[in-house]
Formats: C-alpha cells, structure tokens, sequence
C-alpha cells in the first residue's frame, strides 16, 4: 500500500513538472536580414499614450528602460533626437515595447526600429509564466527581455 501511494504521488509529481515545462513560453529575438547592428549606437524609447505602461505598473517600466540601457546603446530622451546629427540620427533606434498578460503568463515584446527608414530591424521577445502571480511574470519576463537585448547589442 505504501508503494503504491509513493507511485502515485511521484507520478503526480512528474505530471506537475510536465505541465510547467510545457506551459512556459519561449523566449526569442527575431534579427532581420541584412542589418548591420554594429552601425547602432543610440536608442531612444517611445514614450507616449500607445507605448506606455499604466501608472500602477511604473516600476515596470523601470526597468524595461534599465533592460535596453544593460546593452551597449546609449538612451536618447525622445525630446532629444533633433538635437543629434544627421550621423547620429544614422546610428539611432526607436525603442517601442508592448506587455501582454494572459493567465499562463506574461510577454514583453521590445522593439527596434530604425530612424532613418521607419524599419524594424530587431524584436526580442522576453515570456515568463508560472502562473502563480502576475505581478512575478511580469517580472520574471522583463528579465526574460532584458538578457535578449543585452545577448544582441552587446557592450
């Protein structure tokens, strides 16, 4: 009987940890063909009603800011861009990011788009999902996000 009650318990066990392995979202940068990221070396994160995170998730965005500046890209504030060179404004890209929280977890997308031609070039894509709290997949995807970032525009 003891046996018996062990297996049980070891296979519901094993279902758990299949179940959180399976549930967990994947993580990924997406690099488009044909770009040079060495020519970048500024970032300027877009800041306004469409890219913005709500006042009760602001520490969030802290540290969505302290994801892009853990890459060699130096931040622009977005009321700073005319004030570079037509060199620089080459060099720079536009930061746009977006939170997307479901009950299996969170995905925070991060994405780099050239200034000069309006392009994409980058998307890196942190996901996180336990499921047993929102406020710690989020957290646990903005470092998800963070490491992709840093893994492609390394200092």
């Amino acid at each position: 009987m003891q046996r018996i009650m062990r297996n049980i318990i070891n296979n519901i066990w094993i279902i758990a940890l299949i179940y959180i392995l399976t549930s967990c979202l994947t993580s990924k940068t997406t690099i488009s063909q044909n770009v040079n990221l060495a020519k970048y070396e500024y970032a300027s994160i877009i800041n306004n009603e469409t890219y913005h995170i709500p006042a009760e998730l602001m520490e969030y965005e802290i540290q969505l800011f302290d994801a892009v500046e853990s890459s060699r890209l130096q931040l622009i504030s977005d009321r700073r861009i005319y004030e570079l060179s037509s060199q620089q404004q080459s060099m720079l890209l536009l930061v746009k990011y977006g939170v997307n929280q479901t009950d299996d977890g969170v995905i925070v997308t991060v994405n780099f788009i050239d200034y000069m031609t309006g392009r994409p070039i980058v998307s890196c894509r942190g996901a996180f999902g336990l499921g047993i709290s929102q406020s710690g997949d989020l957290k646990g995807a903005i470092n998800q996000v963070a490491k992709q970032i840093s893994e492609t525009f390394p200092k």
